[in-house]
């Protein structure tokens, strides 16, 4: 027990030391607070610039709510729960593992280091989007998962910040999902990770930002605006019932799996789901919905 707990107390230290280096510019290319902001204020930007729908405010409806929360999810939810949660989840599964005489090394099937930098960067990129999209599926089907995904959709307006609005319990469920097969095909860099993070964050800013692009032919790859924004439509068909577009950077699984769905342009749809008029406004409620609801 007391190493769990020197884990969980080494956790939070570590974190709060490298948020310290992060606002105080001592870190480089792993800078994921100052990495967030400039992504944000370019895709901000081009919203003011390439406006899709023209009569939205730059400071649209929950803009100022979403920014709360992208700042919140990014940032304090990992210093408040999920790095330690997840170093010691880690902990405990290995240990699990030793008891059988096995460790996470037998299971890994690809010696990772020893491929270049590009070949490392697409198979940690592919892994962890196929894992997103299977995930973000299951958010839909199942009412318990739905009912913590529901923040995100509770989005009336779509702008950039709204990419970050979710419930804390979306990111326990993506990484426990991502932490097995990342362990398999283990031994990425932070620098790996990185890379791939601020491209993913600037697709998803991108995807929920009030910009009516579509990159032409690479819609078919990625996920973009004009496709994401039905993800979000309030009303759809009872045979889609479950959701539709649940792409997270790759539009691609969408166009595999027959859970693409582009009938017309949707800048003028309306956003939400049914039965959003008794979901809570404001940040405590609504992180305290799934935990109340009947």
């Amino acid at each position: 027990m007391n190493k769990y707990l020197d884990i969980i107390k080494n956790s939070y230290t570590s974190y709060w030391n490298y948020i310290k280096q992060s606002v105080l510019m001592e870190l480089n290319w792993e800078n994921y607070f100052y990495g967030l902001i400039i992504i944000s204020l370019i895709v901000w930007a081009l919203e003011a610039i390439f406006p899709w729908r023209k009569n939205q405010s730059l400071f649209r409806k929950d803009f100022w709510l979403d920014t709360f929360y992208m700042f919140f999810n990014f940032f304090l939810l990992n210093l408040i729960v999920l790095i330690a949660l997840s170093n010691t989840a880690a902990e405990i599964f290995n240990d699990i593992l030793s008891i059988v005489g096995l460790s996470l090394s037998n299971f890994e099937l690809l010696e990772i280091n020893k491929l270049p930098f590009a070949a490392r960067i697409f198979i940690f990129f592919i892994v962890v989007d196929f894992v997103q999209w299977w995930t973000h599926r299951l958010l839909h089907t199942f009412e318990f998962l739905w009912n913590f995904h529901k923040v995100h959709h509770s989005v009336k307006e779509m702008g950039f910040a709204a990419h970050l609005r979710y419930h804390w319990m979306e990111p326990v469920v993506y990484n426990s999902l991502k932490y097995i097969p990342l362990a398999i095909i283990g031994g990425f860099s932070a620098q790996d990770v990185a890379f791939v993070h601020f491209f993913n964050i600037t697709i998803g800013h991108l995807n929920h930002a009030n910009i009516g692009w579509d990159y032409g032919v690479l819609k078919y790859v990625f996920n973009n605006p004009k496709m994401h924004i039905w993800h979000h439509v309030k009303v759809l068909p009872k045979e889609r019932k479950n959701g539709v577009n649940f792409g997270i950077t790759l539009s691609i699984w969408d166009y595999i799996f027959k859970t693409n769905y582009i009938p017309y342009d949707g800048r003028d749809i309306e956003l939400g789901f049914e039965g959003e008029e008794d979901f809570p406004k404001d940040f405590l409620k609504q992180e305290m919905y799934p935990l109340v609801k009947k």
